[in-house]
């Protein structure tokens, strides 16, 4: 039984890996071709969003068939933790398409003459997601908890172009549509690094037995900054 639980483990754990390398290729995408003005590139990330969708799908059906046959409390906080990681990626695909849509309807669009850094923005949301991933596989509480006040370099960049592109509309009234678009790519970027730092609050769940989602909430609440 012991044996048998253990390689569903792993294959539950290789399928997360998988479905973790799916959505992280439809956000790269996503922004190549907002960046790049792709419309063919667009149309595909939001094409593949089922297969995301479908990995959810599988990832949680496995999970219930482990969950009856987990022998410690230790093993029920996995697979659970396990469903909610996929819960998070499956989302990160959906803010990926997001991104998509605003990249095929800006593809057709005059360009907007404004320098922005949406790709760095990306490749801070996309290391978050990996730290967090790599963290629960390998079961590093510490490095989770190093993950979550990262999320707030992301909000501060995100806040940083929000403000650009709103001047840019003041200046510009005949680009407000397409700015509008490159603020909610720039959101779903932000919402990426949130999901990130929910599977790492996740992952310290796992390593510790506790919920430190509503603790980190209350002393940012309780902050003078905030």
């Amino acid at each position: 039984m012991d044996n048998h639980f253990e390689m569903g483990l792993e294959e539950l754990r290789q399928k997360l890996l998988l479905m973790a390398s799916r959505a992280e290729t439809a956000v790269n995408d996503s922004v190549q071709a907002l960046m790049q003005r792709n419309h063919d590139l667009a149309l595909k990330v939001r094409a593949d969003d089922d297969f995301i969708d479908q990995f959810e799908i599988e990832i949680d059906e496995m999970a219930i068939q482990l969950l009856t046959k987990a022998p410690l409390a230790s093993n029920l906080r996995l697979v659970t933790v396990a469903m909610k990681v996929s819960q998070n990626l499956e989302r990160i695909g959906d803010e990926a398409t997001k991104i998509a849509k605003r990249a095929r309807d800006l593809s057709q669009e005059p360009p907007v003459k404004i320098v922005l850094d949406l790709p760095r923005l990306a490749r801070m949301a996309l290391a978050m997601v990996k730290d967090a991933l790599d963290s629960f596989v390998q079961r590093d509480s510490a490095a989770a908890r190093a993950i979550v006040p990262r999320d707030k370099e992301v909000d501060a960049l995100n806040r940083e172009m929000h403000s650009a592109l709103a001047q840019h509309m003041m200046e510009h009234p005949d680009t407000i549509a397409r700015c509008l678009h490159w603020i909610v790519a720039a959101k779903s970027l932000e919402r990426i690094a949130d999901h990130a730092k929910n599977i790492a609050e996740e992952v310290v769940y796992l390593c510790e037995a506790q919920d430190i989602r509503h603790i980190l909430k209350a002393k940012a609440a309780d902050s003078p900054n905030q």
